[in-house]
């Protein structure tokens, strides 16, 4: 099951690296180069998920338990990042790219935390794709127009969104049969 996990970590980045790689072609494809893009990206998830899922347990290393802590809040603080790109607050345009370094701090959280080979696959597979779409998008497009500040109510929206996001983030985890707490 990891090679299904890794050929959709392989369709995910393609698809996702198709516009930047390829811009002539994507432009070529009008309209319906979304849906096509639409469908491989969701049948990278399903073949990541699958994958992960059924992939057999092939410990790689121990993680300590004090890492946990540490995952805990990198995750709060990625699902912070990621929120910033949808903000109007003042936060907004303080960085350029809040969803990749999302994935990218999800990504090393989940590392720390997870030995085995198939999360190493995974986690290690999304942290690279996070970078290089990173480095291909500033290659692609170096001068960033920063938006403005807007208002600072936002930014406490934001907060309030982010810890109920991490509450209900939590708990699916729990429900799944996984404690994000240790133990």
């Amino acid at each position: 099951m990891i090679g299904l996990l890794i050929l959709g970590l392989l369709i995910w980045t393609g698809a996702h690296l198709f516009k930047r790689v390829a811009p002539e072609r994507r432009a070529a494809m009008g309209d319906s180069g979304r849906g096509i893009v639409a469908a491989a990206l969701g049948l990278s998830l399903v073949l990541m998920i699958w994958g992960f899922w059924k992939a057999d347990f092939i410990p790689v290393w121990y993680p300590p338990s004090f890492l946990t802590h540490i995952n805990n809040l990198l995750m709060l603080v990625a699902i912070f990042v990621f929120g910033m790109s949808a903000t109007t607050g003042r936060l907004r345009g303080k960085m350029r790219h809040p969803q990749l370094t999302a994935v990218k701090i999800w990504a090393v959280a989940h590392l720390l935390v997870n030995g085995d080979l198939a999360s190493i696959i995974l986690f290690g597979g999304l942290l690279a794709w996070a970078v290089a779409e990173v480095i291909v998008i500033n290659r692609a497009e170096p001068v960033w127009d920063r938006p403005p500040p807007g208002d600072a109510k936002k930014d406490v929206l934001l907060v309030v969104i982010t810890i109920v996001a991490y509450v209900v983030i939590s708990l699916i985890h729990l429900w799944l049969g996984v404690s994000p707490f240790g133990g």
